[in-house]
């Protein structure tokens, strides 16, 4: 009896042995994540962001593309409007485009380097490698890490990743608050290691002329696709647009924060100055989009006024905002011109990149759907202005 009880021991330890076998820890797992970054010489990728930032989530399509050393193209489209932005980086700097629109901010940065995105792999995985208190999980088909949030805001505290066995792709990330809550979500529909472009997939001209011409299609539909793709049959376009200018109609550094007449009218709120009484006429012949207002503000401030303006015959909106904080958004579509290049930093926005100039005196800038947004504030904290900024996004003119 005795023997038959042991025999059976020992059959359950060989068991617990056999299944453990093949399984992977965490430190192995990491040493191969190290490797395949290494190793990775490019990679592309397509799922669906959603950021839970408001009242009501928002959807974003995004597609990335990275090869080595330093170029990236990621195309964010609002699953609503329909409305494509491209994040660009090349030999000539980081640029931001709106084909439909014919708009480009360009800036000189080392975006990404210095700061991640939560739909890029080199980001995930050096949160994973430099977490020493990572939380580890092997699940039926994936591994998945619970590590610290290292992006540039506060409210950004602990991100969960999903990485596929097979390969280490990923599969999804959530980026959680404080309160657990998931402010930030990336489902990735396919991730391919190895993917080859075409030479000039990461123009800029390029980019801006190509989706342009598809209506601002992203994906196979862009007209700058994959090497791997091209001999497709391609498709007329159902509505198609003008097409940029020769120049490109790039706009060389922030929009309007080199104008005088348009920084001064923003400083002059940000300090309390008095402005006119607001006006409900619109100039002649603008473009107007309505005035387009926060569903944010921080706890103590309140709208103090708006007014719609009239520059060079351009439809602008100034919105004052005091309490707690002070502070001014200013929204224009403006025309397409060249201003000189200001010192600023990249803020990523989640549905797209913004830019912080000044140092008393902070402006954030940043351009969706044609209309340039400026918030402008002496007090205001960065982490504030981007929850602003965030909040606006699924709001239309009024």
């Amino acid at each position: 009896m005795r023997r038959i009880s042991w025999m059976l021991a020992m059959v359950l330890v060989l068991s617990v042995l056999l299944a453990a076998c093949g399984k992977k820890d965490a430190a192995a797992v990491v040493k191969d994540l190290n490797e395949v970054v290494g190793e990775m010489e490019s990679y592309q990728g397509a799922g669906v962001m959603t950021l839970h930032t408001g009242d009501t989530p928002q959807q974003y399509k995004v597609e990335v593309w990275h090869q080595k050393p330093s170029y990236y193209r990621i195309a964010l489209t609002n699953a609503k409007k329909d409305v494509t932005q491209i994040v660009l980086r090349n030999d000539e700097g980081v640029f931001v485009l709106t084909p439909s629109q014919n708009k480009s901010f360009r800036f000189q940065s080392n975006w990404p380097d210095n700061q991640g995105q939560v739909y890029l792999y080199e980001t995930l995985i050096r949160s994973i490698t430099g977490d020493t208190t990572r939380q580890f999980a092997d699940e039926k088909e994936s591994y998945v890490f619970d590590v610290a949030a290292n992006y540039n805001t506060h409210a950004l505290v602990r991100q969960k990743i999903w990485l596929n066995k097979s390969d280490y792709a990923p599969k999804q990330v959530e980026v959680s608050d404080s309160n657990a809550n998931v402010v930030v979500d990336v489902k990735f529909d396919s991730f391919k290691f190895g993917a080859a472009f075409e030479k000039d997939a990461f123009d800029m001209q390029r980019n801006m002329t190509a989706a342009t011409k598809e209506g601002g299609q992203t994906g196979t539909d862009s007209g700058v696709t994959p090497a791997e793709q091209t001999g497709e049959g391609g498709k007329e376009p159902a509505n198609p647009q003008t097409a940029p200018e020769p120049d490109g109609a790039v706009t060389d550094g922030q929009s309007g924060v080199g104008g005088d007449t348009e920084q001064q009218g923003t400083e002059g709120a940000a300090t309390g100055q008095e402005g006119e009484e607001p006006t409900l006429a619109e100039p002649e012949g603008a473009d107007s989009f309505g005035v387009i207002q926060p569903t944010y503000a921080p706890e103590g401030v309140q709208l103090k006024d708006d007014q719609i303006l009239e520059e060079a015959g351009d439809y602008s909106v100034m919105l004052r905002y005091e309490g707690t904080y002070n502070y001014t958004i200013f929204e224009a579509r403006p025309q397409d011109r060249a201003v000189s290049l200001a010192p600023s930093s990249v803020v990523d926005l989640g549905f797209t990149l913004g830019m912080i100039s000044g140092d008393a005196l902070q402006t954030l800038t940043w351009m969706t759907d044609g209309i340039e947004y400026r918030i402008t504030s002496a007090d205001l904290p960065q982490n504030e202005m981007v929850r602003i900024a965030t909040s606006m996004q699924e709001e239309s003119g009024k």
